[in-house]
């Protein structure tokens, strides 16, 4: 599979089917040749109309449940995340 086939998928989380964007980029362990995770762009709304940007929501490999044909399925349950833990963060 392609990079490109990878971005034009919608990432959808399981737990609360909640649709989270499109993969933006790959975050790759060279050292071990796989991807590590998948980052995701979060969009604010200025005044209701424009979208700028914000931080971007990285997913661990080991969450992805299942690559569809048009989906990626995902696993993240935000209720049992702690502030420590680093399997979902955002960077800016």
């Amino acid at each position: 599979m392609k990079i490109s086939d990878f971005q034009t998928k919608d990432v959808i989380n399981i737990v609360d089917g909640k649709k989270l964007g499109q993969i933006s980029d790959l975050e790759l362990d060279l050292r071990q040749g796989r991807i590590d995770s998948i980052v995701i762009p979060q969009y604010t709304r200025f005044l209701g109309l424009f979208g700028s940007a914000g931080a971007e929501v990285v997913i661990p490999w080991r969450n992805i449940v299942k690559i569809g044909a048009d989906v990626v399925l995902v696993r993240i349950d935000e209720s049992k995340q702690r502030p420590e833990e680093d399997d979902l963060h955002a960077r800016t």
